[in-house]
């Protein structure tokens, strides 16, 4: 069946995708969120567990150009940007795009190139632009960054620095999927394999964008709003909020969390057909937006305290207004 709504489109990437992968509907409503709301997303989690897969699931399900890129120590900036090649024909310099310039990009591992490669970036995410030789190249209006990252393989790995978590609008911790779904994974692949798994029919972009202005048009209450700075406010604050929370936190978070949870929360309520913001939905947004910018204290990684735990304590502590 064509696909005319923005609703239905969204509706029917969310079930493909859910099939596609198996047992991470959290995942895949982050994943969704992040592509309503515009914002990049940092997938973090253990090798096996569908990371790019569901990158690429989405990809599939969407008209869009889809870009990976392999994160390596020997990869430079401009692998990722592109650069200016000298045309001996003309006599003159030509920008050749680099694979920044897709739709949905995939950076794979995005932990194992060094800085001056993840720095690269920072433009791109930031200001949708890429800046070359002097001369800046605008990116597409669809434009994300799907980044992965091992959270126990340290060895050969550059932590990001925090001006780039800070770029992420989502954080998405990837699980292992529930036993009872092990088996079906299994049959999955195994009809994958034996070309019995077709992928559903695409979405286009003029949808996805249209379902982007329906989103920034549903409602937040200015109570809804303080709840969402309270909450903010209560990471770089803490003592606030008593003496236990101000043990575990060091740094909180930027006001790029505060306009992120506003995006996310919107974004879920219209995925549950909501023309408002809960405070629910602020609630199951907040660790997605808020976990990677903040930092915890030395005594709270001692107790192996986990940032989704902090947070979660600051939900617990941060009434609603």
């Amino acid at each position: 069946m064509e696909m005319t709504t923005p609703r239905e489109a969204v509706d029917s990437i969310s079930k493909a995708m859910n099939a596609a992968v198996i047992g991470q509907e959290t995942v895949v409503e982050r994943l969704l969120i992040a592509l309503l709301a515009n914002g990049h997303v940092l997938m973090e989690g253990l090798p096996g567990t569908a990371k790019t897969r569901s990158i690429k699931t989405l990809s599939q399900l969407i008209e869009s150009e889809f870009s990976r890129v392999q994160f390596t120590p020997d990869l430079l900036p401009s692998d990722v940007t592109g650069s200016e090649i000298y045309r001996e024909q003309t006599g003159d310099f030509e920008f050749q795009s680099g694979p920044i310039f897709g739709n949905l990009i995939l950076a794979d591992e995005i932990n194992r190139a060094p800085a001056k490669v993840q720095a690269a970036l920072l433009e791109a995410m930031e200001e949708r632009q890429v800046t070359v030789a002097g001369t800046t190249h605008r990116l597409p209006e669809l434009f994300l960054v799907l980044a992965t990252q091992n959270p126990i393989e340290q060895e050969g790995t550059y932590p990001l620095p925090e001006a780039q978590m800070d770029r992420f609008m989502v954080y998405v911790q990837v699980p292992y999927p529930p036993a009872e779904n092990e088996l079906q994974i299994l049959r999955l692949v195994r009809s994958e394999i034996t070309g019995g798994h077709t992928v559903s029919e695409r979405a286009s972009k003029e949808l996805v964008l249209e379902a982007r202005q329906q989103v920034n048009a549903v409602h937040v209450e200015p109570s809804v709003e303080q709840y969402i700075v309270d909450l903010v406010i209560a990471t770089r604050e803490p003592k606030r909020y008593g003496d236990e929370l101000a043990r575990l936190i060091q740094v909180g978070a930027s006001p790029r969390a505060t306009i992120a949870m506003d995006a996310a929360a919107r974004a879920r309520a219209w995925l549950r057909g909501n023309d408002f913001v809960s405070p629910e939905d602020v609630q199951a947004v907040a660790p997605a937006c808020l976990a990677h910018r903040v930092h915890l204290s030395y005594e709270a990684e001692a107790e192996s305290m986990t940032r989704e735990g902090v947070i979660g304590l600051v939900l617990e502590k941060v009434a609603v207004g």
